[in-house]
């Protein structure tokens, strides 16, 4: 019996459709369908664009939908209802919807090189869906109790109330196998060679993940470089799939370097400042114009929609967000008729001469655990904002001074340096000489060390760019 016929065997105990994938070939079972898939890709997409926020720069997102649909409509999937967009995040990832919903994080975009790179992302993307890996999984999870792990900083039960893992995120964090990755790195391959990019290109992605990887101190891995196999061995079989290709054939193909490069030129590099940042524990966002100090040791994030805390056991969070425009009074009485919410010690206060109101409070998550924490909103330049602290309720006393503290640090931001502080951007620069990246770094200083300059030129210690080269810096 083939392995194939007996996958369909059991779907068809399950009253479950077989059929044979379009892009892999693959006889397979599959208990989500197509219109499944968008309704997930539509609900993730949707909390992709809250939690993260799309990158604002209109002409970057039409140059990276274009190229996308482009692309689309050459795999066997046409049909899908696909988008490309563009996420305002520094971070080196992309990742991929079910249903076509794909999305690159402008982090990203700062370290590669070329259109055709950028197209060879894209493309793998676009073969995790049109290999229907998110579908397999739930496949999977559904005949064999296989769970899906959802990236986060903290415990299920934390993220789901405080809303960092929201209904369809976790599919954006969701964790291919290597078998996966290959298959869609195999697609990808085959995706630029429908669109005559030069395939040799997806080599060079591979070798600046690489690099990006190997800087200490210089932020987290990629994570391209962290969920997916190792970026030298896909650079290998990058290489090799380019080398089984006759090179006439390579010779016809297009990089297009100078049109990525000017889509990219201003582009925001690293963390944006305008939109909060942390200097150790405390958070200023000079925009809005307030400071508020998170305890001290746990780890925070800064989303589009919130900023949290948690602590190092994992077992309690801190977390900031907008509350309306109602008075703190009416914010917390409408907290307080919530469903399964228990409040006590409601208090009228002030907070660094700001109008408030607080009281603990008691609750149960979706799983049925206690919780148990303190809220207290506080109106500030026409916004009243929530500050919000708990923890699993046996162990909220310990952290009811934490919390207490955290929240009543809210304040005006006054420091002139703070309000003022700008983001970097990416910059070209068209060398008249060569040069190596040392004298380049000296010549058209950054901000940024040498090693991150280097990398996203895609350039080594000590290696020299020719005459005519286009250069980034940040500035």
């Amino acid at each position: 019996m083939s392995k194939g016929l007996g996958i369909c065997l059991l779907g068809a105990v399950w009253m479950a459709g077989c059929a044979v994938n379009p892009a892999t070939g693959e006889r397979e079972v599959s208990l989500v369908s197509e219109s499944q898939e968008i309704a997930m890709g539509n609900q993730t997409a949707e909390a992709a664009r809250a939690a993260i926020g799309i990158y604002p720069d209109s002409g970057l997102q039409r140059y990276v939908r274009g190229l996308g649909l482009r692309l689309a409509a050459i795999t066997e999937r046409a049909s899908l209802p696909w988008n490309f967009e563009v996420v305002d995040d520094p971070e080196v990832n992309a990742f991929a919807a079910p249903g076509g919903k794909i999305f690159v994080t402008r982090g990203i975009l700062t370290f590669i090189g070329s259109e055709a790179e950028l197209v060879g992302v894209l493309g793998h993307e676009a073969g995790h869906v049109t290999a229907r890996h998110t579908a397999r999984q739930i496949t999977r999870q559904q005949l064999f109790g296989v769970g899906l792990i959802a990236g986060s900083i903290v415990s299920s039960a934390i993220a789901r109330n405080a809303g960092l893992v929201q209904a369809g995120l976790g599919l954006m964090f969701l964790s291919y196998s290597r078998g996966d990755e290959t298959q869609a790195d195999e697609l990808g391959f085959r995706y630029l060679n429908r669109l005559n990019y030069d395939p040799r290109e997806m080599a060079e992605t591979f070798a600046t993940l690489e690099r990006v990887g190997t800087l200490a101190g210089g932020g987290r891995v990629p994570t391209w470089a962290s969920t997916h196999p190792d970026p030298g061995d896909r650079k290998t079989k990058a290489e090799q799939r380019a080398a089984s290709l006759p090179i006439d054939s390579l010779r016809r193909t297009t990089v297009n370097q100078d049109a990525y490069l000017r889509a990219i030129d201003g582009i925001v590099f690293g963390a944006n400042p305008r939109q909060g940042y942390f200097e150790g524990s405390r958070f200023l966002h000079p925009d809005l114009q307030f400071r508020m100090d998170f305890p001290t040791g746990w780890k925070t994030q800064n989303q589009a929609q919130a900023v949290l805390a948690v602590s190092p056991s994992d077992d309690a969070i801190v977390q900031l967000s907008l509350g309306g425009t109602d008075s703190p009074d009416a914010l917390l009485a409408k907290f307080a008729q919530q469903q399964g919410v228990t409040v006590g010690g409601v208090q009228r206060t002030s907070v660094n001469g700001l109008p408030a109101a607080t009281a603990e409070f008691q609750a149960r998550d979706d799983q049925g655990n206690q919780l148990a924490g303190r809220v207290l909103f506080v109106s500030y330049r026409g916004t009243t904002y929530q500050l919000l602290g708990y923890s699993v309720g046996a162990r909220y006393g310990s952290y009811s001074g934490i919390i207490a503290n955290s929240v009543r640090s809210f304040a005006e931001l006054t420091d002139a340096a703070a309000l003022n502080k700008q983001p970097v951007h990416l910059r070209l620069v068209r060398l008249t000489r060569s040069m190596t990246i040392e004298e380049f770094h000296r010549q058209y200083p950054s901000p940024v060390r040498i090693e991150l300059i280097a990398a996203i030129n895609g350039v080594s210690a000590g290696q020299t760019m020719p005459a005519g080269f286009t250069a980034k810096r940040v500035q």
